[in-house]
């Protein structure tokens, strides 16, 4: 009966065996006891000053938001403008804050930080010639609406188009043209932006008139459409100035081109002008004014004359 239990020997650890084990739970031990007394505070404290300012930055960056959509601004400042820069700001603010804690936690723990420092700086460098494009896409977009160069529903020509600006972004610029077609335009493509509609646009009515006319006559009447349609009732709002007419604009052998020249509201300008060219007809008609042979009249926009009212 004691033959088969012969092979159920235990092999017991030697005495120095037991002894090594001893002195590495021992040291276990005092490093957790220094980790927890030393280490382990310092790490809680960048924690809770990390939390703190993460929670100040959501502050303010709502703060801003809050304000961009109940309170008005003057026309340097805009809506789109805060609320743009509060996403950049947060964006920023939690790298930045979430780096620092991690830099100052490898810190605590003896670990040291100038490899990782050095890797992240070449593995930016790297990013940054990878993505130059995209680099200057978002300086550029960061910069139009730091100086409010335009904002969502401005008209504006960039880039070879123009259109209704539907969407911006750091990185991109999103148009709607006349027809319809979407166009979206990297904003490191934007080099120059003409704004039709930052706050008043100009129109410049040509009408051609006989040259047989009496040009004093015509003057008279042009001045009169333009005061009839100053104290317009319908109209009243749509311009932001008295509409002028300054004279005569050109002279040929068959028609003489009269200016008349009106200040509207953003994108009122097609509406008033409809409204212009139907008054022109009917006092012309009253007064027996010929128009040219064959009758023309021109509308022009003048984005170059664009400023503020």
């Amino acid at each position: 009966m004691l033959g088969p239990l012969k092979s159920l020997q235990i092999d017991f650890m030697p005495p120095h065996e037991w002894k090594d084990v001893s002195e590495v739970l021992h040291q276990w031990r005092s490093d957790a006891f220094e980790f927890l007394h030393h280490d382990a505070p310092r790490i809680l404290v960048v924690l809770i000053i990390s939390l703190i300012l993460l929670w100040i930055l959501r502050l303010v960056t709502h703060r801003l938001r809050a304000i961009s959509k109940h309170q008005a601004f003057p026309s340097g400042i805009r809506a789109q403008q805060l609320t743009t820069l509060a996403g950049v700001i947060k964006g920023f603010g939690i790298f930045v804050i979430v780096f620092s804690g991690l830099i100052q936690i490898l810190g605590v723990l003896s670990i040291d930080v100038k490899p990782l420092i050095a890797s992240a700086g070449v593995a930016g460098l790297a990013i940054g010639f990878g993505a130059q494009t995209l680099v200057k896409d978002v300086l550029n977009g960061f910069f139009i609406l730091l100086e409010n160069q335009y904002d969502v529903g401005d008209v504006i020509k960039v880039a070879t188009v123009q259109g209704t600006v539907e969407d911006m972004t750091l990185r991109r610029t999103v148009l709607r043209d006349a027809d319809g077609t979407v166009h979206t335009i990297p904003n490191s493509e934007i080099k120059i932006v003409s704004n039709l509609t930052r706050d008043w646009t100009q129109v410049s009515l040509h009408i051609s008139v006989a040259y047989t006319e009496d040009s004093d006559k015509v003057i008279k009447v042009l001045r009169e459409v333009a005061t009839e349609l100053w104290n317009d009732t319908n109209l009243q709002g749509l311009m932001v100035a008295e509409p002028e007419v300054p004279g005569i604009e050109r002279v040929t052998g068959s028609e003489v081109d009269y200016l008349m020249l009106v200040k509207t509201r953003p994108g009122k300008q097609y509406q008033v002008t409809r409204e212009i060219r139907r008054k022109i007809k009917s006092c012309f008609e009253k007064n027996g004014i010929k128009p040219s042979d064959p009758a023309r009249m021109y509308v022009i926009d003048a984005p170059g004359n664009l400023g503020k009212a």
